[in-house]
C-alpha cells in the first residue's frame, strides 16, 4: 500500500481538542453516579495519603525526641489504621471505575458497529480492514484508560498536590521555598517529555495500523488468490 492510504494515521492534529474531549466525556454522562462516587473516593484516599506524613511528622517531633514510646505507640497505631483504610478506598475507587470504564467501552464498540453497518461498501473498498480493527479495538482500549485513569484521577492528583502545598507552607514555609525552586526545572522536563512521548505515541499508532492492515490484507487475500486458482 502507499502511505498515502495512511494519511488518517499521520495526521498529527491538535494535542488537545476541546470539542472532541467533550464529546468523549459525553460518554460518562449516562455513568455519573458512578464517577461522582469514585471522584469522592479519590478525595478521600488524597486526604489520607496526606495524613501519613503529618501523622510522622508528629511522631518525631513530639515522641521520638521527647523518648515518649507510648504515645510513638499511638501514632503507630494511628497511623497504621490510616494506611489500611486508604488501601480499602483505594480498590473500592479502582474497582468502581474500572467497572465504569468497561460499560463504556461497550457503549463506544456498539455505537462503532452500528455506523459501521451504516457505512456504504466503497468505504469498505477503499479502507483497508486492518486499519478498521486498530480502530475498533487498540483505540477503544486507549479511551477505556482514559476513562478508568484520566479523567476521575487527575482530579485526585491535583487535589493531593494542593494538599501537600499547603501543608508543607503551614509546616515551614521557608523550607517549602527551597523545596519550590526545583519546580520550573520539573515543569520544562515534564513538557519536553509530554511532546516527544506525543509524538512517539503518533508512530506507534502509525506503524500498528499499517502493520494490521497489511497482515488484514494478505491473510484475507490469501483466499481470494486460491479461489481464483491464481496461486503457483
Amino acid at each position: 500500500m502507499s502511505a498515502h492510504d495512511f494519511h488518517e494515521e499521520e495526521a498529527l492534529g491538535k494535542a488537545y481538542d476541546h470539542r472532541l474531549m467533550r464529546r468523549l466525556l459525553g460518554f460518562l454522562r449516562p455513568h455519573r453516579k458512578q464517577a461522582t462516587a469514585s471522584l469522592a473516593l479519590v478525595l478521600v484516599s488524597a486526604g489520607l495519603a496526606l495524613a501519613g506524613p503529618w501523622l510522622t511528622k508528629i511522631a518525631i517531633d513530639d515522641f521520638i525526641a521527647n523518648h515518649d514510646l507510648r504515645g510513638l505507640s499511638f501514632v503507630g497505631i494511628a497511623y497504621i489504621l490510616v494506611m489500611l483504610i486508604q488501601s480499602v478506598v483505594e480498590y473500592g475507587q479502582m474497582s468502581l471505575m474500572q467497572t465504569t470504564g468497561q460499560e463504556i467501552m461497550y457503549d463506544i464498540r456498539m455505537l462503532l458497529f452500528q455506523k459501521l453497518q451504516r457505512l456504504p461498501l466503497s468505504y469498505y473498498d477503499k479502507t483497508p480492514v486492518g486499519r478498521m480493527m486498530t480502530r475498533v479495538t487498540n483505540d477503544v482500549d486507549v479511551l477505556n484508560e482514559l476513562f478508568t485513569s484520566g479523567v476521575v484521577t487527575i482530579f485526585g492528583d491535583v487535589f493531593t498536590l494542593l494538599g501537600i502545598l499547603v501543608v508543607m507552607v503551614a509546616m515551614n514555609w521557608e523550607l517549602a521555598i527551597v523545596s519550590f525552586s526545583v519546580l520550573p526545572l520539573i515543569f520544562i522536563v515534564t513538557m519536553i517529555f509530554r511532546v516527544k512521548v506525543r509524538e512517539t505515541y503518533r508512530d506507534v499508532r502509525t506503524r500498528l495500523a499499517r502493520m494490521n492492515s497489511y497482515l488484514n490484507e494478505n491473510l484475507t487475500g490469501m483466499s481470494t488468490v486460491q479461489i481464483m486458482n491464481r496461486e503457483e
